[in-house]
């Protein structure tokens, strides 16, 4: 699974960071290592530079191999809570999206199977 981090002028975007998202997100999405490809972390600051409430936001959109990228956001007063408030939604996005795959018996359903 690759992690890649995108930032806007507002938000710092340096190697620790950028460590820091890549070690959060792999522990997150562990048990989705086998359909996701690749993570794109958007995080911008909504309000520049003027100071507000719910201003970080965190966009998160996750590749999934053959099938449609999904994508959730997260808006929080900080980086870390809006990381980890996205974070939060895309797993729950990917257990649906990736649970309609399987039947009620744990079966492959006709409808998770990749077209050929």
């Amino acid at each position: 699974m690759q992690i890649q981090l995108n930032t806007d002028e507002h938000v710092q975007g340096n190697q620790a960071l950028a460590a820091w998202v890549e070690t959060e997100l792999k522990d997150k999405f562990e048990r989705f290592r086998d359909h996701i490809t690749r993570v794109e972390v958007h995080l911008s600051d909504v309000n520049g530079s003027r100071a507000g409430e719910a201003d970080k936001r965190c966009k998160l959109e996750a590749r999934l191999a053959g099938r449609q990228p999904v994508a959730v956001s997260h808006d929080a007063g900080k980086v870390a809570d809006a990381l980890m408030g996205a974070a939060d939604k895309m797993v729950r996005t990917l257990d649906t999206a990736l649970g309609r795959a399987r039947d009620a018996r744990g079966r492959d359903s006709i409808r998770g199977k990749p077209e050929a």
